[in-house]
């Protein structure tokens, strides 16, 4: 049987992570199954698809400010 191209995501509420700094957010999301986490400066011109099991973080000065799923 082939791999299911769309995993399951973690039921986690990304407004958790916001607050925290960029290196304990990430290892927690990871721990809490992400399969892959995006880091990216305020304001970082990015794709807009939606990838399943990918964790975005906004983050400022070394702290999440944002977080959202895909």
């Amino acid at each position: 049987m082939a791999p299911n191209p769309r995993p399951e995501e973690p039921q986690d509420n990304p407004v958790t992570y916001v607050g925290l700094d960029s290196a304990r957010a990430e290892r927690l999301a990871r721990e809490r199954g992400w399969t892959a986490v995006r880091s990216l400066a305020p304001g970082t011109i990015i794709t807009m698809e939606y990838r399943s099991g990918r964790l975005n973080f906004e983050v400022a000065d070394g702290t999440v400010t944002r977080c959202w799923k895909g």
